[in-house]
């Protein structure tokens, strides 16, 4: 099972995620989207990696605004899974945003 990484090692991880920030016991990111069927097409293409990965984000949709936090629910906080997950989720958005 991963371990929770300490404050220090969520700082680290947030040097190579400049769109994320912790919030809590989480790694959030907000991004708006030109489109709501763009949105949708992003939270697809997260939730298709989520599942190969075995781990999934929370996700709150607001029209074409989307909130993506990352955490190890069964850890109750943030480890490596989360940064990595955030990074795919990263490749996804710049995808997405262009």
């Amino acid at each position: 099972m991963a371990e929770l990484l300490t404050d220090d090692q969520v700082t680290a991880a947030l040097t190579s995620l400049p769109s994320w920030k912790a919030e809590g016991s989480a790694l959030v990111r907000v991004v708006e989207l030109e489109s709501f069927p763009r949105a949708i097409d992003v939270v697809n293409r997260v939730a298709e990696i989520a599942e190969r990965v075995d781990h999934h984000p929370d996700i709150a949709i607001h029209w074409r605004t989307l909130t993506f936090r990352c955490w190890t629910h069964v850890r109750g906080g943030i480890t490596a899974l989360d940064a990595s997950l955030a990074e795919e989720i990263d490749s996804v958005l710049d995808d997405g945003l262009r």
